[in-house]
């Protein structure tokens, strides 16, 4: 079987070789040792890079592809309710994390459209004070939990 240097390896897939030692210490790749000392990869290691890149494409940390790619190597003893099980739970995040920016948006939305944007000191800047105003969080908060 062809083996791969490390830079090669980089070369074909377009990640660093510090991000490969790095994958490698985290047990996602596996390396040989060649004689000279060079880690040496087999083709297989080429496709399994290309798995990550996409796994993290759509969202999933490296202990989520580590996970995914434990299913992928042993497919037969493993089901596709578990492999779905894993990227519900991701869309479910993905979800939460779009809605908590979605608050955001709407929070710096409504403060941007209570102020004026004169060239006048801020003095009186309703941003600022709103931001300094533990109070109007409190408010924020509260409209917020009525809102639902």
């Amino acid at each position: 079987m062809a083996m791969l240097k490390k830079g090669e390896l980089a070369k074909r897939t377009g990640v660093t070789a510090e991000t490969i030692r790095y994958y490698e210490k985290q047990g996602l790749l596996t390396a040989e040792r060649a004689k000279n000392g060079y880690r040496l990869f087999d083709v297989h290691s080429v496709e399994r890079l290309k798995f990550i890149q996409r796994a993290q494409s759509i969202g999933f940390n490296l202990k989520e592809i580590a996970e995914l790619l434990a299913l992928e190597i042993a497919r037969d003893q493993h089901t596709c309710e578990e492999v779905k099980a894993i990227t519900a739970a991701k869309q479910t995040e993905i979800k939460q994390k779009i809605q908590a920016l979605q608050r955001m948006y709407d929070a710096l939305a409504l403060m941007n459209n209570r102020c004026c944007g004169g060239n006048h000191s801020a003095e009186h800047c309703t941003i600022l004070t709103a931001l300094a105003d533990t109070d109007s969080q409190e408010e924020a908060d509260n409209e917020h939990a009525h809102s639902h």
